[in-house]
């Protein structure tokens, strides 16, 4: 059972944790009852749960309503969770945003199937303009999105929130469910629902700041799909050859030695906006197409990348984020296919020292949401410091 991080000395908040986080196993009697006590009184803005999809999703959500003090309770199911030991699985992570230092406003999109653009940008509008009446003394502000990894659906939610968001900074994960890929869930309100996003727009007191890293560099080998169904994300032929085939000879293997560890040491990337970004490969369909976790179409030109060495790179990364000032808590979405490059390198133990130094809790994901772009292999998050003061580049 974790601890909750030290908070900062202010009016009325002498000794009160700035973010507070537990973990329990699914197996534990009382789990909530365990993590309640963990996490202490309160009052919280938020609780965020990231539960093993070994629990029983439908029966921890029915116990919610009333939990934490009556505080809302987000969450969803995942590939994995990270918690104050690092990489971890069979647990149930949870997060409290006290009061005293956040505010949040939640908004649910109950069936991705029907996403009503207009009125979901209108409601981000007034969610944003009530939070900032209600703490217009506080300035910092992120916007944290929980869907349902199975929907084929993140591209087109993201685009639709970011024109609402303006220039309030949005990440994200995308549900999981194990390396099983047969259900994945969100939490809201005592509700375990799939097809289905929760958005949690928070205004705080604290210093923030959101961002996103990979350990992946580009190559100079370069494929063309020429053939794919975009709306289940199937790409069938690569240069006019069968798919998974042609990106196997691309590797030197044989298609049929292809795994999700492969696909996670030789990840494709797309240039958009003049940046890599990573379109990472599920699996291999049964006709022998690629299926993969982000958006993809014909014509468009993948780039096979090289990662570096993960562990080194994250220990620069979190450097980074510490440059100006330790983050008290690091919220962070890191992507299925780094804990499995983890686990095949051997370095689940490595990487597991830097988040657990830094202070990273969070989940592993079917991919994750920056802005308006849905991603993968990436983490992605946002870092918590102390009020006071600005960060580099003027971020709150």
């Amino acid at each position: 059972m974790n601890q909750p991080w030290e908070g900062v000395a202010g009016p009325d908040r002498v000794g009160l944790a700035l973010v507070a986080r537990a973990s329990v196993s699914v197996t534990a009697a009382n789990p909530l009852r365990r993590l309640e006590e963990a996490l202490g009184p309160g009052p919280f803005a938020l609780i965020v749960l990231f539960v093993s999809p070994d629990a029983d999703l439908d029966a921890l959500a029915l116990r919610l309503p009333g939990r934490f003090g009556g505080a809302p309770v987000i969450g969803c199911s995942t590939a994995g969770e990270i918690s104050g030991e690092g990489y971890t699985e069979g647990e149930i992570v949870a997060v409290g945003l006290p009061a005293a230092y956040f505010a949040a406003d939640l908004l649910l999109v109950p069936d991705l199937s029907v996403m009503e653009r207009e009125a979901m940008i209108g409601r981000l509008i007034r969610s944003r303009q009530g939070l900032a009446r209600q703490k217009p003394e506080w300035a910092g502000e992120f916007a944290f999105l929980l869907v349902d990894g199975l929907s084929v659906r993140e591209d087109e939610l993201t685009s639709a929130l970011a024109s609402g968001l303006g220039p309030v900074p949005l990440f994200g994960g995308s549900a999981g469910d194990g390396t099983r890929f047969k259900a994945t869930y969100v939490l809201h309100e005592g509700h375990a629902l799939q097809n289905a996003a929760v958005l949690a727009l928070i205004r705080t007191d604290c210093r923030v700041k959101v961002f996103s890293l990979d350990h992946l560099l580009p190559t100079e080998a370069r494929m063309v799909v020429t053939e794919a169904d975009p709306a289940r994300r199937i790409v069938r032929t690569i240069n006019a050859e069968p798919a998974a085939q042609e990106y196997a000879r691309l590797l030197g293997k044989d298609p049929a030695q292809l795994t999700t560890f492969t696909f996670a040491a030789h990840p494709v990337v797309v240039r958009i906006g003049g940046k890599h970004h990573v379109r990472a490969i599920r699996e291999v369909g049964e006709a022998g197409d690629l299926i993969f976790f982000s958006a993809i179409d014909e014509g468009v030109v993948l780039t096979l990348a090289q990662p570096q060495d993960m562990v080194a790179h994250l220990e620069v990364e979190m450097a980074a984020l510490a440059a100006k000032g330790q983050p008290v808590a690091i919220l962070a979405c890191d992507c299925i296919l780094r804990r499995m490059e983890a686990q095949e390198k051997q370095k689940t133990g490595a990487v597991s020292a830097i988040l657990r130094a830094n202070g990273v809790v969070g989940f592993s994901t079917y991919g994750e949401q920056l802005n308006s772009m849905h991603v993968n292999q990436t983490m992605t998050g946002v870092a918590i410091y102390p009020p006071g003061g600005l960060l580099s580049g003027g971020a709150r």
